[in-house]
């Protein structure tokens, strides 16, 4: 039984290595995300609760309701289709997911950041209340 569960992680492990080196998004660290945002003027697309966004977020960071990704509701991102954009949510994993969707709807440049927000405070980066 015991070996029949390190199997499992292991190929769990291995699906998403695989699945995030074969996927169309990219995550970029906190530096890549710094100089994505100061020389490509980027924009960071914060898709967390609005409590948890109002508690801090990336200085100039749009926010997205979750009720807006889950009905792929773009509309107001829409003159950023050409422009690069890191999807941060609170840990990195959801991110994903919106920014998938974004490819999808026309947006070519969409990025996550890696570790979300956590990673972002961690490093001490500066965050607007």
């Amino acid at each position: 039984m015991l070996a029949t569960i390190w199997v499992v992680l292991f190929l769990w492990l291995l699906y998403s290595f695989i699945n995030s080196h074969l996927s169309p998004v990219k995550e970029l660290g906190t530096h890549d995300v710094t100089l994505l945002m100061n020389r490509s003027e980027a924009v960071v697309l914060d898709i967390r609760q609005p409590a948890e966004f109002k508690k801090g977020h990336i200085l100039g960071a749009k926010t997205l309701t979750q009720e807006q990704v889950n009905k792929a509701d773009f509309k107001s991102l829409e003159k950023y289709k050409n422009t690069p954009i890191i999807v941060v949510c609170a840990m990195g994993m959801s991110a994903r997911r919106t920014a998938s969707q974004l490819l999808k709807n026309g947006f070519s440049q969409v990025s996550v950041l890696k570790g979300g927000m956590n990673t972002w405070t961690s490093a001490g980066l500066p965050i607007k209340k």
